[in-house]
Order: structure tokens, then C-alpha cells, then sequence
């Protein structure tokens, strides 16, 4: 009961320090009159009310918020890194859905590359937060929830122990259960934390870029047709080897040296070692 409330109360500091920091939103940034008003009225420069922001839940929201965020980064810079890694940490600390978006939005308002570093670190971070969240707080819960699930990661942890850090790599780019449920469950099959940290911001690395990629291309496309050039579709198949390359890599170490679980024809889940 005690790890329950002590949870619930570090929910709540997360969500009303987002809250009033969304709330804190700051003016603006000012837009000039055109020139001819300019030359009668010099005082009429004014800044914009702030927006009222919320996660995005499709890419028409994300679009939107990204013209937002990019037009408030032109003069509160700090602010929109500091709201945006706010809001990365806690989505990723709690493992709430929706970070593919976010990764996204990385893209189209910091670019490729600070964009790139900006979601590999948060989302390291963020998962290592809910590693430490999981240890404090949730590993009764979590047993009781899947045990089935956490029997089986902990069969397969001490099968790979010779080789634990690239059968982490192996989980991150072939994941046979859930990313949220990786982080969760990590401490619990006491997977040490700097295995589990250097194999989410490696591991992860190919997703994030591709997230961010396309972030900024839909930064730059003005229609579909834009997206759907050869340009853009040149850009999305060099993205897709590139992101595909370190899986491929790991995929034939593994098959000598790992141990993972493979479906059979009839639906069932049966050990064995990749031949």
C-alpha cells in the first residue's frame, strides 16, 4: 500500500508541474504590421495571446503544434526545450503511449540532428526513469499483473548472461514484448541499470531516427504531393537502410550466440537457440 501512494504522489508532483508549466506559456512572439501601417503606427507591434497546448494524438494535432512550438522558438528557446523535454520525460517515465509522436516533433522543430541527440537522450532517460519507478515503486504490482510475461524475460536474462548486453540490443531492435514493458520490468529480473541504459539509447537509436526524419520532412512539405516526390522517396529508402543496418548486424551475431523464444506453426512460444 505504501508503494501505491507513494507512486500516486509522484504522478501528481509530474502532472501539476507539466500542468503549470504548459499554463506558463509565454506571449508570442511579435508579428510587424505590414509597411504601410508600419510608417503611421510604429507602436502597433503586439504581441499574440499564448495557446492553449496538449499532447498531440494524430498528425494533424502534431502539425499543428509543431508551426506553434516552432513560431515560439524564434524567442523563448529555452522555454520550448524545456517544455518539450518535460513532457518527454513524463510520457516515457510513466509509460504512456505516444512517444513516436513526440520523436516526431523533435524533428520538426530542433531538425535532424539536435532533434536526433534531444529523443535519444530523453528517451534513455525517460526509460531509465521508469526503470528506477518500477524498482521503487511497482515490482509487486507488475508480478501480479503479468507473471507469465515476467517469467518468461527472466528465463531468457538467465540464459543469455554471457552475452546479456546484446541480447538487450537484440529485445530493443526485434522486441518480443512491448518497449513500456521492457523498462518496467527490467529491475524486477535484475537486469543491471547500465546494461539496461547503454542498450535503450543504442538500441532505440533506429527508431528515433527514423521518427525524427520524418518530422523533418513534415516540417518541410508543403502538400501530399511534396511528400510523395522522388526526392522525399529517395530520402525514405536511404532512412529505412540506414535504420535498418544495426538490426541486421545484431540479427546475424545473434544467431550463433543468443538464446530467444520463437513462435511455432501452432500459435505457441517455444525456446530454442537461433539456428
Amino acid at each position: 500500500m505504501r508503494s501505491l501512494v507513494g507512486l500516486i504522489a509522484v504522478v501528481v508532483a509530474a502532472s501539476v508541474y507539466l500542468y503549470y508549466l504548459s499554463l506558463y506559456l509565454p506571449a508570442a512572439p511579435r508579428r510587424r504590421p505590414p509597411p504601410a501601417a508600419e510608417g503611421r503606427h510604429e507602436e502597433t507591434e503586439e504581441s499574440e495571446p499564448p495557446s492553449r497546448l496538449k499532447f498531440p494524438s494524430d498528425l494533424e494535432e502534431l502539425r499543428e503544434l509543431a508551426e506553434l512550438l516552432q513560431f515560439y522558438k524564434t524567442e523563448h528557446t529555452g522555454y520550448v526545450l524545456l517544455l518539450f523535454c518535460s513532457a518527454y520525460l513524463y510520457k516515457q517515465s510513466f509509460a504512456i503511449p505516444g512517444s513516436s509522436l513526440l520523436n516526431i516533433l523533435a524533428g520538426a522543430i530542433f531538425g535532424p540532428y539536435q532533434g536526433l541527440l534531444l529523443a535519444s537522450v530523453l528517451t534513455t532517460v525517460g526509460s531509465t526513469m521508469c526503470y528506477l519507478l518500477s524498482k521503487a515503486f511497482g515490482k509487486r504490482y507488475i508480478i501480479n499483473l503479468f507473471p507469465e510475461k515476467v517469467s518468461m524475460l527472466q528465463r531468457k536474462v538467465e540464459e543469455n548472461q554471457d552475452s546479456l548486453f546484446f541480447f538487450l540490443l537484440f529485445l530493443r531492435f526485434f522486441p518480443m514484448t512491448p518497449n513500456w514493458f521492457l523498462n518496467m520490468s527490467a529491475p524486477i529480473v535484475n537486469i543491471p541499470i547500465t546494461f539496461f541504459f547503454g542498450s535503450v539509447f543504442i538500441g532505440l537509436l533506429p527508431y528515433n531516427f527514423i521518427c525524427v526524419q520524418t518530422g523533418v520532412m513534415l516540417s518541410e512539405v508543403a502538400s501530399l504531393d511534396d511528400l510523395f516526390s522522388w526526392e522525399r522517396l529517395l530520402q525514405l529508402l536511404a532512412i529505412a537502410c540506414v535504420a535498418l543496418l544495426p538490426g541486421a548486424l545484431i540479427r546475424r551475431w545473434s544467431q550463433k550466440r543468443l538464446h530467444v523464444a520463437v513462435q511455432s506453426q501452432n500459435g505457441s512460444v517455444a525456446d530454442k537457440k537461433v539456428q
